[in-house]
């Protein structure tokens, strides 16, 4: 076998160097345009948080927002409905007058003689009044007054839901809002970076992974942006039917609810809470519908008088007219009444079993309280946190890049991750702000309420 003879490669061609200098020199005058897409999409300049001018755009929508509900208008409804209720069981022990009227034939038999008219009018007045029944009347005024409280306290639990759901649909709103802004800038940024990209492989080929790898974070950036934009769209429909076309910015809510409330005077005025005072006054109600039952056990004393008078034409009694007046004082006193004592009783244990249940919305309420004030100290912390983290995020982009501008001691691997890192900081930042937010409202709507806060 013969054997072959090596021999090293050829020279490169004068001009093949040539152009390799010269696409290395146009990669190098280019980079400082890759600077130049960092330093333009730092941190977002958002305004200063105005506590004011955020509770002043809040109270405009959930005042808006009041004005449109139905169910709001429909809680109002009841609770007049229920005032009329204890007007009437007011009325019960008031004089009460009756007129009555007839016109027809009649026929009357007595001591074995028949008399009978063909057309008989008659007509009559009485009056009539309570006078004591036990105290069964004074404890159904008890129960109606109780109820009317009770109906009047949910019209205003019904109204602070509506000011709730408004508050709450307004920040979900509000975070899609700040992450379209972050996703808007993240694509900006890759397409400055794609752009500058592909001005360096039509001068080096050997560049194109990295424009591929560019590419691709922007199309995931774009896809992101789209989503958050597909949830604005959701939630301002929803807030619109809910507070009308009049919407606040992406920016007004930044200054609202920032700080958790104290747990030691939210859990004070927890028990006061509209919630817990519609609960006691339907206890209080089932109490006194328990003792108005007792008391139907009880005589009755009533007083009337009664006017009559008939007059009589044709048939065999002839014509005739008389009249007559009778009145005095009545009692009823009931002697058997089989199943009074079981309807007392049922009266009673329904008035305990409401007891026992506000009770109990009061204990779970209490447990719902500090769960949810360590989650929005937790979500606050976490904000302030990644706040903090964001200006050495921004400070890394930076050194990551002049590190892969300069003697190839990055990737643009290196680049990406770290641009994916520093906008996800940002969407997390806004994220744990508006789970803060959120819960605050969530604290103040279980004690005071959120209407009362926002006046």
């Amino acid at each position: 076998m013969t054997a072959r003879r090596f021999s090293p490669d050829p020279a490169p061609a004068p001009h093949a160097a040539l152009r390799a200098w010269i696409g290395l020199g146009l990669v190098l005058a280019m980079l400082p345009l890759h600077a130049s897409c960092v330093d333009e999409a730092t941190t977002t300049t958002q305004r200063t948080p105005d506590p004011v001018a955020s509770r002043e755009a809040v109270q405009k929508l959930v005042g808006e927002a009041l004005a449109r509900s139905s169910a709001v208008g429909a809680a109002r409804m009841t609770a007049d409905a229920a005032l009329r209720d204890t007007d009437e069981a007011r009325a019960a022990g008031a004089l009460q007058i009756s007129a009555t009227a007839g016109l027809g034939p009649s026929a009357l038999r007595s001591e074995g003689s028949t008399s009978a008219t063909l057309a008989q009018a008659r007509a009559g007045l009485s009056l009539s009044q309570l006078i004591s029944d036990g105290g069964r009347t004074e404890r159904l005024i008890d129960w109606r007054e109780r109820l009317a409280d009770a109906a009047r306290l949910g019209w205003i639990s019904s109204q602070e839901q509506v000011a709730l759901n408004t508050v709450s649909l307004a920040l979900e709103r509000s975070r899609y809002l700040q992450q379209v802004q972050v996703y808007a800038q993240y694509v900006g940024q890759m397409g400055c970076l794609v752009g500058s990209l592909e001005q360096i492989v039509s001068a080096d080929r050997g560049r194109l992974s990295e424009l591929v790898q560019a590419r691709k974070s922007m199309s995931q950036a774009e896809l992101s942006q789209e989503q958050a934009a597909s949830q604005v769209r959701q939630a301002t429909v929803k807030l619109r039917r809910m507070a009308g076309e009049a919407l606040p910015d992406a920016d007004a809510l930044l200054g609202l609810l920032l700080q958790v409330p104290e747990l030691a005077p939210l859990q004070a005025e927890l028990a006061r809470s509209t919630d817990i005072a519609q609960l006691d006054a339907q206890a209080e109600a089932a109490r006194q519908l328990a003792r108005s039952v007792e008391a139907a056990l009880k005589p009755q004393f009533s007083w009337s008088v009664a006017a009559n008078t008939n007059a009589a034409a044709g048939g065999n009694a002839g014509s005739n007219r008389s009249a007559s007046i009778s009145g005095g004082l009545s009692v009823s006193i009931p002697l058997l009444s089989p199943g009074a004592g079981a309807a007392a009783d049922a009266a009673r244990k329904r008035a305990e079993a409401s007891q026992l249940a506000r009770d109990e919305v009061l204990e779970q309420r209490q447990s719902r309280l500090a769960d949810l004030h360590e989650q929005a100290r937790a979500a606050m912390d976490r904000a302030r946190r990644v706040a903090g983290v964001l200006g050495d995020s921004n400070r890394v982009r930076d050194f990551t890049l002049q590190q892969w501008q300069q003697l190839g001691r990055r990737s643009l691997f290196d680049v990406m991750a770290a641009e994916a890192e520093h906008y996800n900081l940002r969407i997390a930042e806004v994220n744990a702000r508006h789970d803060g937010q959120q819960m605050n409202a969530l604290l103040l709507s279980l004690g005071r309420g959120l209407r009362a806060w926002l006046q």
